[in-house]
């Protein structure tokens, strides 16, 4: 977890990591999904009707549940470059601004999803037999969540908490990766005795 999250609510890190795992287990479950329908469709030759529909569903849950980890774990890319030349009380209203946005789209995502729901309430999806609103519940639980954190983050930095101090001291996420990955490149470095990867550089 990211290190401005541990000033958070424990209850919302817990749920979180609950999000998390649930997203993963829903593209775990999509990609058998789709493995048994390739499956039946060239080696049986009889293609099960509610494979296609029951993974779009599954692929709507774990994008809209990841977004809202990103959310809270400040992973989504963005446009940073104010941010290098602005002092910390102007990064701190830049930053809050953003929020702000955030949560706004949250919002928007559980008024207008929670708009398509009633409107396809009583329709039926026919391969799964199930309610055509189990198509846009995802976006209102996606922006429960994204609102949730969203605010957090906002009422954590109107009350004084840390945020904006342990975010300077991140790394950008568009190189947080290889950062984590460094010393991995290092040994294979020394393996290959390549230049540069002499102790300590």
């Amino acid at each position: 977890m990211s290190a401005h999250l541990r000033t958070g609510l424990p209850i919302l890190t817990k749920l979180n990591t609950l999000v998390l795992y649930l997203a993963g287990i829903g593209l775990v479950a999509m990609t058998a999904i789709v493995a048994w329908q390739v499956f039946c469709r060239y080696v049986l030759n009889d293609s099960p009707s509610w494979t296609e529909p029951g993974a779009v569903i599954l692929m709507s849950w774990f994008i809209f549940l990841g977004a809202a980890v990103g959310v809270r774990e400040n992973n989504h890319m963005g446009f940073d470059v104010l941010l290098y030349v602005l002092p910390p009380a102007g990064k701190k209203w830049l930053r809050m601004i953003s929020d702000l946005v955030i949560l706004a789209f949250g919002i928007g995502m559980v008024w207008y999803g929670g708009s398509l729901i009633s409107l396809t309430a009583a329709t039926t999806m026919p391969a799964l037999g199930i309610s055509g609103a189990w198509d846009y519940v995802p976006i209102v639980g996606g922006g429960v969540l994204i609102t949730l954190f969203a605010l957090e983050r906002v009422v954590a930095r109107a009350l004084g908490a840390p945020i904006d101090e342990a975010l300077d001291e991140m790394a950008p996420t568009e190189i947080a990766v290889e950062l984590e990955n460094i010393e991995d490149v290092r040994k294979d470095a020394a393996r290959l005795n390549l230049p540069g990867s002499a102790k300590g550089e």
